[in-house]
Protein backbone atom coordinates (compact mmCIF):
# COMPACT_ATOMS: atom_id res chain seq x y z
CA UNK A 1 0.00 0.00 0.00
CA UNK A 2 1.44 3.30 -1.22
CA UNK A 3 1.27 6.03 1.27
CA UNK A 4 0.39 9.63 -0.87
CA UNK A 5 0.54 12.28 1.49
CA UNK A 6 2.41 15.95 0.93
CA UNK A 7 2.38 18.11 -2.34
CA UNK A 8 3.38 17.44 -6.00
CA UNK A 9 5.83 19.67 -7.60
CA UNK A 10 3.22 20.72 -9.38
CA UNK A 11 0.47 21.98 -6.75
CA UNK A 12 3.55 23.83 -5.54
CA UNK A 13 4.52 25.75 -8.62
CA UNK A 14 0.98 26.54 -9.11
CA UNK A 15 0.95 27.84 -5.24
CA UNK A 16 3.79 29.84 -6.17
CA UNK A 17 2.69 32.01 -9.10
CA UNK A 18 -0.14 32.61 -7.51
CA UNK A 19 1.21 34.42 -4.73
CA UNK A 20 3.52 35.69 -7.06
CA UNK A 21 1.02 37.46 -8.94
CA UNK A 22 -0.71 38.38 -5.68
CA UNK A 23 2.59 40.33 -4.80
CA UNK A 24 2.80 41.87 -8.07
CA UNK A 25 -0.52 43.40 -7.62
CA UNK A 26 -0.18 44.38 -3.86
CA UNK A 27 2.86 45.85 -3.78
CA UNK A 28 2.41 49.17 -6.55
CA UNK A 29 -1.16 49.79 -4.46
CA UNK A 30 0.75 49.47 -1.32
CA UNK A 31 3.06 52.08 -2.74
CA UNK A 32 0.29 54.37 -4.25
CA UNK A 33 -1.69 54.08 -0.62
CA UNK A 34 1.68 55.13 1.40
CA UNK A 35 2.84 58.06 -0.89
CA UNK A 36 -0.96 58.79 -0.76
CA UNK A 37 -0.94 59.00 2.82
CA UNK A 38 1.99 61.13 3.25
CA UNK A 39 0.50 64.00 0.91
CA UNK A 40 -2.21 64.19 3.23
CA UNK A 41 -0.27 64.03 5.81
CA UNK A 42 1.71 67.12 4.00
CA UNK A 43 -1.75 68.71 3.49
CA UNK A 44 -2.46 68.88 6.92
CA UNK A 45 0.18 70.12 8.36
CA UNK A 46 0.42 73.10 5.87
CA UNK A 47 -3.61 73.56 6.14
CA UNK A 48 -2.23 74.14 10.16
CA UNK A 49 0.69 76.62 9.00
CA UNK A 50 -1.77 78.25 7.04
CA UNK A 51 -4.62 78.76 10.11
CA UNK A 52 -1.50 79.86 12.45
CA UNK A 53 -0.59 82.35 9.71
CA UNK A 54 -4.15 83.92 9.62
CA UNK A 55 -4.34 83.58 13.50
CA UNK A 56 -1.26 85.61 13.88
CA UNK A 57 -1.96 88.25 11.18
CA UNK A 58 -4.99 89.17 13.39
CA UNK A 59 -3.44 89.08 16.76
CA UNK A 60 -0.79 91.27 15.17
CA UNK A 61 -3.20 93.85 13.55
CA UNK A 62 -5.24 93.79 17.03
CA UNK A 63 -2.25 94.42 18.91
CA UNK A 64 0.02 96.74 16.19
CA UNK A 65 -2.30 98.06 13.53
CA UNK A 66 -0.92 96.13 10.61
CA UNK A 67 -1.90 92.50 9.56
CA UNK A 68 2.08 90.84 9.49
CA UNK A 69 3.33 87.26 9.11
CA UNK A 70 6.07 86.03 11.11
CA UNK A 71 9.69 85.07 9.73
CA UNK A 72 9.79 81.96 10.29
CA UNK A 73 6.00 80.70 9.53
CA UNK A 74 6.25 77.66 11.99
CA UNK A 75 6.49 80.45 14.76
CA UNK A 76 2.79 80.86 14.45
CA UNK A 77 1.82 77.79 15.08
CA UNK A 78 0.89 76.58 19.05
CA UNK A 79 2.43 73.12 18.62
CA UNK A 80 4.97 72.24 15.61
CA UNK A 81 3.95 69.55 13.74
CA UNK A 82 5.96 65.98 14.49
CA UNK A 83 10.11 65.58 13.22
CA UNK A 84 10.12 69.76 13.30
CA UNK A 85 13.91 71.03 13.53
CA UNK A 86 14.74 74.87 14.01
CA UNK A 87 17.04 74.59 11.10
CA UNK A 88 17.55 77.28 8.59
CA UNK A 89 20.70 75.62 6.96
CA UNK A 90 20.79 74.75 3.65
CA UNK A 91 21.58 71.29 4.36
CA UNK A 92 18.16 70.94 4.16
CA UNK A 93 16.42 67.84 5.66
CA UNK A 94 18.44 64.79 6.17
CA UNK A 95 15.93 62.32 8.29
CA UNK A 96 12.56 60.92 7.54
CA UNK A 97 9.62 62.88 8.48
CA UNK A 98 12.08 65.48 9.44
CA UNK A 99 9.89 69.06 8.74
CA UNK A 100 12.41 72.71 8.35
CA UNK A 101 12.09 76.43 7.54
CA UNK A 102 15.58 76.83 5.22
CA UNK A 103 17.48 80.08 4.58
CA UNK A 104 15.85 80.00 1.15
CA UNK A 105 12.03 80.73 3.02
CA UNK A 106 11.04 77.08 2.13
CA UNK A 107 9.06 75.30 4.07
CA UNK A 108 10.97 71.51 3.61
CA UNK A 109 9.58 68.31 4.15
CA UNK A 110 11.08 64.88 3.80
CA UNK A 111 9.27 61.42 3.33
CA UNK A 112 10.12 58.34 4.67
CA UNK A 113 10.95 57.48 1.00
CA UNK A 114 13.43 60.18 1.25
CA UNK A 115 11.93 62.24 -1.33
CA UNK A 116 11.86 66.07 -0.22
CA UNK A 117 9.05 68.68 -1.05
CA UNK A 118 9.08 72.23 -0.39
CA UNK A 119 6.69 74.96 0.08
CA UNK A 120 7.48 79.04 -0.61
CA UNK A 121 6.97 81.08 1.85
CA UNK A 122 7.08 84.83 1.87
CA UNK A 123 6.18 86.84 5.11
CA UNK A 124 4.80 89.78 2.55
CA UNK A 125 5.74 93.86 3.07
CA UNK A 126 6.31 95.07 6.57
CA UNK A 127 6.55 98.64 6.20
CA UNK A 128 5.13 101.54 4.75
CA UNK A 129 1.53 101.85 2.92
CA UNK A 130 1.95 98.94 1.06
CA UNK A 131 2.44 96.80 3.82
CA UNK A 132 1.06 93.31 3.08
CA UNK A 133 0.72 89.69 4.94
CA UNK A 134 2.63 87.05 2.54
CA UNK A 135 2.13 83.95 0.71
CA UNK A 136 2.36 80.36 1.05
CA UNK A 137 3.31 78.77 -2.26
CA UNK A 138 2.13 75.37 -3.16
CA UNK A 139 3.89 71.85 -2.51
CA UNK A 140 6.94 71.14 -5.25
CA UNK A 141 9.07 68.57 -4.87
CA UNK A 142 13.20 69.15 -4.73
CA UNK A 143 15.59 67.80 -7.35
Amino acid sequence: MKNNKGFTLIELIMVTIILGILAAVAIPRYTTTITTAEAAAEDAVISSIKAGLDNYAKEQLMAGGRATWPDNPFDALAKKPEGYTTSRSNDDVDTDGEWIFNEFNQIVHQRNDNSRFYWQYDKGTQDGDGAAVGSLGERQQMN
